[in-house]
């Protein structure tokens, strides 16, 4: 099996090698960012786990910090694990993230070695697990020295509480950097997880992907549908139950009549290719061997099996691209 052969298993899910290492991902996983804390129904977020593993989606991902409240998402999971998953864990791949704030008080974000233990010691207990698979630096922190983020991560690593070390929203000097550190270490930096999505390609100009693909780490990618803005949810109105309507991390006067007009043109080139404007903007994150998985976050059964239908046409034609891009990069 290779990575231009990923392998498939009945579920119809691919699985895709993760950089140089022996591990496999799915190439759509399952984010628990917004829709796994507090204020949502518990069965609800059951059931979504419960298909997602189903369907093959055997990476969960989640941070100290989901919600909210922060760590909601980790105690959601974590009961879940206990009842439903239980016996299976060995079939899963549990990451979760230290970075961004998580408690008030000079210690309780950044990239210090005694927050991100801190917090990783946190973070199992919530989960009621003994290890997760990765544990990431969720962020890069200017204050502290990379030596001392990294080497908190060769820790976790080297005592069994994390088996895979992984960065996430680096540059890709920071990310050379970081694969330096921690090569010397002796704990390889596994994976990396940035946002990329059609109106988001920072990754490309910044030329992360080649970073990674030269140095042997993966790339999983967080918002590809830009937090639901590359479907067709806004395109007459702002849902009362979206994020929009919550202020939080989107807002409605961004729902402009110029982007009504991008989403109604993609919308019409996913329908010739037989896709869901959210179907085809997945698989376009996924057209790049370099893309490990992709993460998507779902707030019902419905949007997930939507999500993995993606996979049934990941490849793009020249002429499908350049449209592409005309509609979603600006000259």
């Amino acid at each position: 099996m290779t990575d231009e052969q990923p392998g498939v298993n009945p579920s119809g899910m691919q699985y895709r090698r993760c950089g140089r290492s022996g591990l496999q991902l799915p190439a759509i996983s399952l984010g628990l960012w917004q829709n796994f804390g507090e204020g949502r129904q518990f069965d609800d977020q059951r059931l979504i786990i419960q298909r997602a593993v189903d369907l093959g989606i055997t990476h969960l991902d989640v941070a100290n910090n989901y919600g909210p409240p922060p760590g909601a998402a980790e105690r959601t999971l974590g009961r879940i694990l206990a009842t439903d998953l239980g016996g299976h864990r060995d079939e899963l791949v549990v990451s979760t993230k230290a970075g961004y704030d998580m408690w008030p008080g000079p210690y309780g974000d950044g990239g210090s070695r005694k927050y991100l233990l801190a917090s990783l010691d946190q973070s199992l207990t919530r989960l009621g697990i003994d290890y997760v698979d990765i544990f990431y630096s969720h962020r890069f922190d200017d204050t502290t020295p990379l030596e001392e983020t990294m080497g908190a991560l060769d820790t976790a690593v080297r005592r069994g509480k994390a088996l895979y070390a992984g960065v996430s929203n680096y540059s890709a000097s920071q990310t050379a950097e970081a694969v330096r550190i921690l090569g010397d270490l002796g704990t390889p930096l596994l994976i990396h997880q940035p946002s990329y999505s059609l109106v988001d390609r920072w990754i490309e100009t910044d030329h992360l992907l080649d970073t990674l693909s030269g140095e042997g780490v993966g790339c999983i990618v967080y918002s590809p549908l830009s937090q639901g803005l590359l479907s067709d949810r806004y395109l007459e109105t702002v849902p009362e139950d979206s994020r929009a309507s919550g202020r939080d991390t989107l807002f409605p006067e961004m729902i402009s009549p110029g982007y009504r007009a991008m989403v109604q043109a993609l919308q019409a080139i996913a329908e010739r290719r037989g896709q869901t404007t959210a179907q085809m903007a997945l698989a376009w994150t996924l057209r790049d061997p370099r893309v490990t998985s992709a993460l998507v976050g779902v707030s019902s059964v419905a949007q997930l099996e939507n999500n993995v239908g993606s996979l049934r046409a990941t490849s793009f034609d020249d002429d499908e691209l350049a449209e592409l891009d005309r509609y979603t990069t600006r000259a």
